[in-house]
């Protein structure tokens, strides 16, 4: 009876290593493999500063306290994970190497180093040098050996700081020769420079990384003769451990640890592997560093800046294809979306449709005269977000604005603070984190009261942020409706954020931490029983994540009772089935993040369908709010059906997730077309435009 589970750690390496074969993907165009490199690079580096960092804590308790604590042991994790990811960094360089710069140079375009610029391209980065970066350097230097006291104390270097450790060519080096730091001031130059093409290649397209410009001018700048400058970038602890504070101010402990966050202890130090053993030896002293921080790599590091990699002009093939957000068939042109919404249930799924009609909702309630209050819980809220803006719009309107602001997701502080702040100065009810519990459910409820003295609740739950710009990256859906009994339900929600000492007695919603477990377990025993009295009892999930072992040893059971269990899992997959177990399970990454949870439940051929905030974690069933929603309009869930249909049939950027197979791909059979759900669902929802 299989029982064990993979581990956590290990299964988030294989979700990072789904985007690294996205970059070695032939079929996706160059800058997209590109930005995957970024990605990857993007994920190690939270995952260093979050979870590494973590377990690197976990290691300092009594041995006797980590048994009692953990399953695992944390120095033999920490170790599985340095080996993985150098096993995966490997794999990182040689993409880059071998694949993606020499098809750079086959499309005319030159990532060149220092030594490769000509004499015009050489002037042109001195000039570039002197006027936008010399201002912003500074140049410390490294003590002696022996020597890192107070007294000759390096200045801090912040989190993700990029540097240069400068090696100047001195008689002596490794015992006596001067070693000066630099950092690299990437936020005030950016990372790239364009270069002006050479005569004899008028066409090409030349770039090279700041570093490099940094490189050859040092020796001018320093006026001394330099050896090279080696680069190199520390990682810190994010120090997110206010998850276990369970008293105390809690917002004002976020808000001190929003200036004192990358004064954490150093977590990866990721250095140029041509790095001299004597000059490492010496940054290991000066920054204090453990043998467990040191990871070899590149010449080049921080890879997420390649995200703003730039694209020559008339290149769009090297690209996806634009798909634009399409018109939803029933909101496009109403005069009122609250009238459409009392009229019939609304399903939005992003970013394959408009955001827009989520800020434009709040604007109409603002404007209602009826309408007396607005609700909503903020999760991640965008830089520059037109829902919030609404929000205070409806504030001078004189409506009621209740906002319940998730302080602790992970940075997203900063942005999530400063919005709360310029609601509660304008008049909004606003209130933070509780202590030991994450908000992270994704909800908007508008109260109106009609002349007749009845009330009409307007509901909008989803499985994604009020957030316009991960809208367009992620994939999400969003349920508009009147419903009054959904409506009841979410409103119980709220008054348990308000602070009302009270279970929220809800009647539909599944809601965590308090009945979405016992919920779902029940839902998997009527498939259970239904096929031991030879039905056809069947499981169809959609998360992101899948790591509690209660839920997976249900699953479990239910595929040995003969249930069919089919799940979409993006990320972490704690359950990796046999090949002869009852169960199916591929993970999709593509141009979008899937993001949408879905679950279908078989019921005897009457399918029960829900959505919502909710993965199958012990953080999401336990210790978070989060809201999951039955979808009771018939055409909504067999919409839902269709797109998880659509999902399941993918086999070009769908992974398996099995004993012997994980991370392959999932191949077409010979009689088999192609199917790509993005792309296909795409098509779909454009399919359902009526031409004009």
């Amino acid at each position: 009876m299989p029982t064990e589970l993979t581990k956590r750690d290990s299964s988030w390496l294989e979700f990072n290593g789904r985007v690294l074969q996205e970059a070695s993907d032939p079929r996706v165009p160059l800058y997209e493999r590109i930005r995957f490199l970024a990605i990857y690079s993007s994920n190690l580096d939270e995952f260093y500063r979050v979870r590494v960092s973590s377990l690197r804590q976990f290691k300092k308790l009594p041995k006797n306290e980590r048994r009692q604590l953990f399953d695992f042991k944390p120095k033999r994790e920490l170790r599985d994970i340095r080996r993985t990811v150098y096993r995966q960094q490997e794999e990182f360089g040689r993409i880059f190497r071998e694949e993606i710069l020499p098809q750079l140079r086959e499309e005319n375009i030159h990532l060149i180093h220092s030594d490769q610029m000509n004499k015009e391209q050489r002037a042109f980065a001195a000039d570039y040098f002197d006027r936008n970066v010399q201002p912003h350097l500074e140049l410390h230097w490294l003590p002696p050996e022996g020597q890192e006291d107070a007294e000759n104390e390096l200045p801090f270097l912040d989190d993700g700081q990029l540097c240069l450790a400068i090696s100047l060519n001195e008689p002596e080096a490794e015992e006596t020769g001067e070693v000066a730091l630099v950092a690299i001031p990437v936020k005030e130059t950016g990372r790239f420079v364009v270069l002006p093409s050479p005569e004899d290649d008028p066409d090409g397209y030349y770039v090279i990384f700041i570093d490099s410009v940094i490189r050859a001018n040092l020796g001018r700048w320093m006026d001394r003769r330099v050896d090279f400058g080696y680069s190199f970038k520390l990682s810190r602890d994010a120090e997110l451990y206010i998850d276990n504070e369970f008293d105390g101010d809690l917002l004002r402990k976020i808000e001190h640890s929003l200036t004192t966050r990358d004064l954490g202890m150093p977590t990866r130090f990721l250095y140029d592997g041509d790095m001299p053993s004597w000059m490492l030896k010496r940054l290991k002293s000066a920054l204090r560093l453990s043998k467990y921080d040191m990871i070899p790599g590149a010449r080049y590091h921080n890879f997420n800046d390649f995200f703003s990699f730039p694209l020559p002009p008339g290149r769009d093939h090297l690209a996806y294809e634009p798909m634009p957000p399409l018109p939803h068939p029933v909101l496009e042109g109403a005069e009122s979306i609250m009238q459409v919404m009392q009229a019939t249930d609304v399903l939005l799924s992003f970013p394959y449709q408009k955001y827009d009609y989520i800020p434009a909702l709040i604007r109409e309630a603002a404007d209602n005269p009826e309408v007396t209050k607005l609700r909503i819980t903020l999760y991640r809220v965008a830089s520059k977000s037109q829902v919030v803006q609404n929000l205070l719009y409806a504030l001078k309107q004189g409506k009621v604005v209740e906002a319940f602001v998730e302080a602790k997701a992970r940075f997203d502080e900063a942005s999530n603070l400063y919005w709360g702040k310029e609601m509660k100065e304008a008049g909004a009810y606003v209130r933070y984190s509780y202590p030991a519990v994450k908000v992270h459910t994704k909800l908007l409820h508008i109260e109106r009261k009609t002349a007749e003295g009845d009330t009409v609740h307007y509901s909008y739950i989803g499985t994604g942020n009020f957030n316009e710009k991960t809208a367009k990256l992620y994939t999400d859906h969003a349920l508009l409706t009147c419903r009054p009994k959904l409506g009841k339900d979410v409103e119980r929600v709220f008054d348990l954020l308000r602070g009302k000492l009270i279970l929220p007695r809800c009647k539909h919603l599944l809601v965590a931490p308090f009945n979405m477990e016992s919920e779902f377990l029940n839902l998997i025993d009527r498939e259970i029983e239904i096929a031991k009295s030879g039905g056809h009892g069947y499981l169809f999930l959609k998360m992101n994540s899948l790591e509690e072992p209660n839920m997976i040893h249900k699953l479990r059971q239910a595929a040995r009772a003969g249930v069919e269990v089919r799940m979409i899992v993006r990320g972490i997959c704690r359950l990796v089935p046999r090949e002869d177990e009852n169960i199916q399970i591929i993970s999709i990454v593509d141009r979008f993040l899937e993001h949408a949870r879905i679950f279908i439940f078989g019921n005897d051929g009457d399918e029960k369908v829900y959505m919502g905030s909710a993965d199958w974690m012990n953080r999401n069933l336990y210790r978070r709010v989060e809201v999951v929603t039955p979808i009771f309009d018939h055409l909504i869930r067999l919409e839902l059906r269709r797109i998880m249909d659509i999902q399941w049939r993918d086999n070009q950027r769908s992974r398996l997730i099995c004993n012997g197979k994980l991370n392959e791909y999932r191949k077409a059979g010979p009689d088999d077309g192609q199917f790509r759900a993005q792309v296909d669902i795409y098509n779909y929802f454009k399919s359902q435009l009526v031409p004009v």
